[in-house]
């Protein structure tokens, strides 16, 4: 763990998950710190992920499952034949404005989960193959698998940013703060 997540307020399971999902935004955001366009598009490492693709990855997942936790279609319907788009910013899309893009994002994730009567309610699966027919997922599960997507994803945009200039997560803390480290 980078950053410190308070301790929620007495019975705020809500407030704690929201902390936590937000708490692995700032990760990704954090990777792309002091980049141009160009150098967030760019693929340093021995895979195909560069941080401008990763964010708007976890940008499209985030809204795609809030959506479908409100039983309305993702903004983007993503199957075989456009898949690859999820991690390539394409037709003018910027670092800029996929981060603005994330944050009415986060600002819907929020008010929905705060609003919804009980973190106890289900939402059917998507007719996935990977997922068991017919199942049904509870909120809280929800705010879990956001938690463990965008971890999954920071620590990804952890080592994409260290391979390109070296900066690692420590220092790009200490750099949003206007402090140094080491």
């Amino acid at each position: 763990m980078v950053t410190h997540v308070a301790a929620e307020a007495r019975g705020d399971e809500r407030g704690a998950l929201l902390a936590f999902i937000e708490e692995q935004r700032g990760g990704v955001r954090r990777a792309l710190l002091g980049l141009t366009d160009e150098q967030a598009a760019s693929k340093p490492s021995a895979g195909e992920l560069s941080l401008s693709g990763l964010l708007k990855h976890v940008a499209e997942v985030e809204q795609g499952w809030i959506a479908r936790a409100k039983q309305e279609p993702p903004a983007v319907r993503r199957d075989e034949t456009n898949w690859h788009e999820t991690f390539l910013l394409v037709d003018g899309e910027t670092v800029e404005s996929q981060l603005a893009y994330w944050e009415k994002v986060a600002a819907e994730t929020e008010a929905y989960i705060r609003s919804v009567p009980s973190l106890d309610d289900t939402f059917p699966l998507p007719n996935d193959p990977w997922f068991p027919p017919e199942g049904r997922v509870s909120l809280r599960w929800l705010c879990l698998h956001l938690i463990r997507e965008t971890a999954r994803h920071a620590g990804h945009a952890d080592i994409v940013r260290e391979s390109l200039d070296g900066k690692t997560a420590f220092e790009l803390v200490a750099q949003e703060q206007g402090a140094s480290w080491g």
